[in-house]
């Protein structure tokens, strides 16, 4: 179907504008809160390592493993998870994730031996499936594709400033440490999974699945969406048929994406996972102390999250060369870190985390622009799941090279050097030029990015 066989109105550009600016004002505030809190719930065991490691006699090898396996349960539920999410909705389902995942964190709160950390991992895993992915595709029921990066990028804005609240609010609850009778890790979990449950409950009043249920939208709004949503999924499904359906993977290489994609994940979570550690050899710092140095790191790639978001729109077809650029960043932080004083390191991760932050701004527009609609749930969730197996392999691998060298040096080079090889990839290789913009698309990239 073409542009042409749609009857749009005089002022089809304004009414998009208009639903996009709602919908960025009523439902991004609430997936960004939902981000976040998902974030800090994932992370809070890289806090409460030494406590846990006493506690339950966990060694490094065994807290990376199950650190880990909450990634292989991710994995084996993403797709059946993002294929719920497109039956039931994005209300019913997002609300469901969250609130079943809170649960397991809270339960977390009583594990006493490595088996049950192990469980409990995998069930977080099973739990958040889809959550992530289902917010991209949510997108692609809402945001036409120039609107699509900065919508992106203001959710993984949130995903990083959930490490400015993490620390601080996690080396808080640690302070709670004997009040009850309770050790502070049993606190965080109790207290953070807690949360979740109530943010969840809450979402479900604020989620609407599609323009068509919003009844903030006029009329005018939710047709001149549907009209402009529906173009751009019959381009997409047009230049999937022109290519065929294998030609699809092969071209726009979904394995591509997954490899790259499972690069960048090693790098993100040994951040997520060590940076506590390694921001722990600067002397003199409380928990909370530490918690709140933690944060700077997160508060520099928001920043650059926010200037690069629209530019994710306005060059839609140098994305790749993006990524390559801000892996490349990316490794020499990690780099860095190997390198000098405590906090010479500190400043190391600043880039790491910048760099890792601005990969992920880079990445998934793409995907999420180029997919069909045919298979934009499961190839969304398919990416993010086989990715994200990074987030177990690189934190099993640099727990087993702490444990037996004593160091996070060898773990740091490792990670160096694949994101070293993926960058170059990424700069050096060539790509098919996407379908050009559309006038209409033209119109809309330049009204976004006001």
């Amino acid at each position: 179907m073409t542009q042409q066989q749609y009857v749009l109105s005089p002022d089809h550009d304004a009414h998009i504008a208009s639903a996009i600016g709602k919908f960025f004002r009523r439902i991004i505030p609430m997936l960004a809160l939902m981000l976040i809190v998902n974030q800090i719930d994932r992370a809070n065991i890289g806090f409460v390592k030494a406590e846990l490691q006493t506690d339950a006699g966990i060694s490094a090898a065994a807290f990376g493993l199950g650190a880990g396996l909450f990634f292989i349960g991710y994995a084996l539920f993403e797709v059946p998870s993002n294929m719920m999410l497109k039956k039931l909705g994005a209300r019913v389902w997002l609300t469901r994730i969250m609130i079943t995942w809170g649960m397991v964190v809270v339960l977390t709160g009583f594990v006493s031996t490595p088996l049950h950390f192990y469980l409990l991992r995998f069930l977080l895993g099973v739990a958040e499936a889809g959550f992530f992915p289902g917010v991209l595709f949510y997108f692609r029921q809402w945001v036409p594709n120039a609107w699509r990066g900065r919508a992106t990028a203001m959710v993984l804005s949130a995903t990083a400033s959930a490490f400015l609240f993490s620390g601080p609010l996690t080396g808080a609850i640690l302070m709670m440490h004997d009040v009850g009778g309770i050790a502070g890790w049993k606190w965080v979990m109790f207290m953070e999974g807690g949360g979740s449950m109530v943010i969840g409950l809450l979402a479900a009043f604020v989620l609407v699945s599609k323009p068509q249920g919003a009844k903030w939208l006029s009329d005018a709004e939710k047709q001149a969406l549907a009209q402009q949503l529906a173009l751009e999924d019959d381009a997409r499904e047009e230049h999937a048929v022109k290519h065929g359906r294998w030609g699809l993977i092969s071209d726009r290489s979904l394995l591509s994406y997954c490899l790259i994609f499972f690069t960048m994940t090693m790098t993100g979570y040994t951040l997520v996972f060590w940076l506590p550690q390694i921001i722990q050899r600067i002397q003199g710092f409380n928990s909370f102390e530490t918690g709140l140095l933690t944060a700077v790191p997160w508060l520099f790639a928001i920043v650059a999250l926010f200037l690069l978001g629209k530019a994710t729109d306005r060059y839609r077809d140098k994305l790749d060369k993006g990524l390559g650029i801000a892996m490349l960043i990316a490794a020499c932080g990690t780099f860095m870190a190997t390198l000098g004083t405590p906090w010479f390191g500190f400043v190391a991760m600043i880039v790491a985390c910048i760099g890792s932050k601005v990969s992920a701004a880079f990445f998934w527009p793409m995907p999420q622009s180029e997919l069909p609609a045919s298979i934009a749930a499961p190839g969304i969730a398919l990416i993010n799941s086989i990715g994200n197996l990074g987030g177990f392999f690189a934190p099993t691998v640099f727990g087993y090279l702490e444990m037996h060298t004593g160091s996070t040096t060898g773990g740091l080079y490792a990670l160096t050097s694949v994101s070293v090889v993926t960058g170059l990839y990424l700069l050096l290789r060539r790509k098919p030029v996407p379908p050009a913009f559309g006038h209409t698309e033209r119109n809309h990239v330049r009204q976004s990015s006001h």
